[in-house]
């Protein structure tokens, strides 16, 4: 509360300087608001393009799955999928977005050629390879929305941090700040008319002093001048 600061000069100063520091503070955390609201429309985008493709690569796969076994039967299926020995390999990285760390997947293995599946050609049909191949377009798929979602969450989360520290200084800190000023300011005003006030009654007080010590040496001198002229 502003009645708790001790009225002095030395913390006016202080207080401008913290309001000034504070001032540049939030408009600095307003850009970064603002550019992070920006990258966030960009990466909820792409989400959205994200999502609609996972769900037109399952359902792609789910036919797919669902044809094979049709025709080939859930053990030539299942065999199939079994017979996979090059699994596919994740890894992450660090990808910095207006100071917000997010990951970046890489992957590997994961679209494979006919090969390199682990089953005999021969012994398999179009089918099998339909769905392994819709399959393999789906787990890209996924990754992908993996990495996407992820760094939305952390832009979001990192949004909804600065908002509330934007928040802190523009309603809390700063109008505080500015009812200590204020309050200091009133203060220092009070003290300086109650100075000069002050000062004037001393001035007042002296001057009548010496206009009453200047009519007592007036009034002694025309005592001397009375007693010398009786005396003559």
């Amino acid at each position: 509360m502003a009645k708790d600061v001790k009225p002095t000069r030395k913390n006016l100063m202080e207080i401008e300087d913290r309001i000034e520091l504070s001032e540049r503070g939030h408009d600095t955390l307003e850009k970064k608001r603002d550019g992070l609201i920006m990258e966030f429309k960009e990466i909820l985008d792409q989400a959205q393009s994200v999502r609609e493709n996972v769900e037109s690569d399952y359902q792609d796969a789910q036919q797919t799955i669902d044809m094979a076994r049709a025709m080939e039967g859930d053990v030539a299926v299942r065999g199939a999928a079994t017979a996979l020995k090059d699994h596919p390999e994740i890894s992450t990285e660090a990808k910095n977005i207006m100071g917000v760390v997010v990951p970046q997947i890489e992957s590997t293995s994961v679209q494979k050629s006919l090969d390199q599946r682990g089953y005999g050609v021969l012994g398999t049909s179009a089918r099998i390879d339909e769905a392994a191949e819709a399959y393999e377009e789906l787990l890209e798929s996924i990754i992908l929305a993996a990495e996407v979602e992820t760094a939305m969450k952390k832009m979001l989360d990192e949004i909804e941090k600065t908002k509330r520290r934007v928040n802190a200084l523009e309603f809390k800190l700063l109008p505080e700040l500015h009812d200590n000023k204020e309050y200091i300011e009133q203060k220092l005003e009070e003290q300086e008319r109650e100075e000069i006030f002050r000062m004037k009654k001393i001035k007042d007080k002296k001057e009548e002093a010496e206009k009453a010590e200047r009519a007592e040496a007036e009034a002694a001198a025309a005592e001397e001048a009375v007693a010398a002229g009786t005396s003559n």
